[in-house]
């Protein structure tokens, strides 16, 4: 149950793994300001607010879904996994992650966060997607730098890394 002061909820989430609580969260701000703001998580970045831009992808529940667009007060209770919860122990990169350094996919960063997320949940679904696949599925995210072919690259190192399960 959420609890509610006259202008403010305090917030209870599983946050990549830990239950987490914040006090006095404004009940009509995003899951993305509440995570950056009142949790600490910096990591999915805020661009459009409007859900075109798939910077502020994170797993809600398991499932992608674009944070600027949930509200607050609707994950409570919820299990969030942001873009700094993907590192396995001791910040050792995912294979995503570890493929986008390789691969050279990161440019200025801003789309980072939110394209690593998705390529997690898509190399999760299909360990051997074409390119097709891939870019559909990356549809959502947009980037101005990289002209997304190294970005498509790191999907297929991914994929092979989650094939052979060795980042």
């Amino acid at each position: 149950m959420t609890e509610r002061t006259a202008d403010t909820i305090r917030l209870t989430l599983t946050v990549n793994g830990e239950a987490r609580t914040a006090e006095r969260v404004p009940p009509g701000i995003s899951l993305l300001t509440a995570l950056r703001e009142h949790f600490g998580l910096p990591g999915s970045k805020n661009a459009c607010e409007q859900g075109e831009c798939g910077s502020c992808t994170l797993y809600l529940d398991g499932d992608p879904v674009c944070s600027c667009l949930v509200a607050a007060g609707q994950a409570q209770g919820c299990e969030v996994r942001t873009v700094e919860g993907l590192a396995a122990a001791q910040g050792v990169p995912s294979a995503v992650q570890q493929a986008f350094i390789e691969c050279g996919a990161v440019q200025c960063g801003f789309c980072t966060p939110g394209l690593v997320v998705a390529v997690d949940a898509l190399v999760r679904r299909d360990a051997d997607p074409d390119e097709d696949v891939i870019r559909e599925q990356l549809a959502g995210n947009l980037c101005r730098c990289t002209g997304y072919e190294k970005i498509i690259e790191a999907v297929r190192v991914a994929a092979r890394y989650v094939r052979e399960e060795t980042p």
